[in-house]
């Protein structure tokens, strides 16, 4: 508790693109409820912090934490032990967290192929070929330290113990609005929070059992992109017109956006709730619709997937059975 009687709140952005952030201000009025509920002890995108301050709080001082971002170097996961050492209720917030998102995808790759394509394409400038050093002296004598980049990115509950998991890129406002009010009311005795390790903010279904386009269970030659489709059928499943849609694979929560819009959901509420690897869940999927039991012809079909890793572990490669390529733990 904090000297005003409230009890103290805090957000950390590890590495991640600050969406989540923005959702959670998007909750519009409800931020008002979370001022006059909570006293922001941390909060480095919306007020001056320092990691010092955190440090000498007492333990479990803060009540509750929402950690955003996956875990790239070293900052991160000194933020991600220091903030479970000081917070009750330690929440992975949003896909990079919870499930490694976009930045996981550079899982596949190794850090010397990552920093090559940084620091020595035709996209950089940098004629002199100067790399980040971890560790380096200015001439007028000051020391500079910048975090030790990690091989491959990391889930939160890879380094420290997690309470709760609210999955979406980014979550969704009305979703983060709800559990505020929820935790707010667990504070004040008038609700129970869900046990530790509960997925909250989402479904446990899947995408497909909100959506409303109809299932025929029609059989597919070909998979298409979805800008290759002349006319796309508003009421027909997308799956089942050739267009690689993760809804079966992935959490419901959504509203199923995407697909009642004519866009495909690509996944972004991480694995459904009985799902043990996402990538695996979508190849099953698909094998339900491919018309065809020949060998040469099914994988024909397959190939007009033009990115299969990055199209089934978009979101959550650094948190699903295959982790990272092995590139990722050599050669660095």
């Amino acid at each position: 508790m904090s000297d005003n009687g409230k009890p103290k709140f805090a957000m950390y952005w590890a590495s991640s693109c600050g969406g989540c952030e923005i959702a959670v201000l998007n909750i519009s009025e409800k931020i008002l409820d979370v001022d006059a509920a909570f006293d922001v002890a941390f909060w480095p995108v919306a007020m001056d912090a320092k990691y010092k301050d955190v440090e000498a709080m007492p333990d479990k001082s803060i009540t509750l934490t929402l950690f955003n971002g996956g875990i790239r170097n070293e900052e991160n996961a000194y933020l991600a032990k220091l903030l479970r050492q000081k917070s009750v209720f330690l929440v992975a917030f949003g896909s990079c967290s919870s499930e490694g998102c976009i930045p996981g995808l550079a899982n596949f790759s190794s850090g010397k192929d990552l920093f090559d394509t940084v620091y020595d394409t035709i996209s950089t400038d940098n004629p002199e070929g100067i790399r980040p050093q971890y560790n380096w002296t200015t001439p007028e004598g000051l020391d500079i330290h910048i975090p030790v980049f990690s091989p491959t990115v990391r889930t939160l509950d890879q380094i420290v113990d997690v309470d709760y998991i609210m999955p979406g890129c980014p979550p969704e406002s009305h979703q983060i609005a709800a559990v505020v009010e929820l935790v707010i009311k667990a504070l004040n005795g008038e609700a129970e929070l869900p046990p530790k390790g509960s997925v909250i903010g989402a479904g446990g279904s899947t995408v497909c059992d909100d959506c409303p386009r109809e299932r025929n269970i029609k059989k597919i030659t070909k998979f298409v992109r979805i800008h290759q489709v002349e006319n796309i059928d508003p009421d027909l499943c997308l799956l089942e017109q050739g267009i690689l849609c993760n809804g079966p694979a992935t959490r419901n929560g959504c509203g199923a956006l995407c697909p009642q819009v004519n866009a495909a959901c690509i996944g972004c509420y991480g694995p459904a709730a009985d799902v043990a690897d996402y990538g695996a869940r979508m190849i099953t999927a698909l094998a339900s619709v491919i018309d065809s039991r020949d060998p040469e012809e099914i994988e024909s079909i397959l190939d007009g997937i033009p990115d299969p890793g990055g199209s089934f572990y978009r979101f959550n490669l650094a948190h699903s059975l295959l982790h990272a390529a092995k590139s990722a733990w050599v050669g660095d």
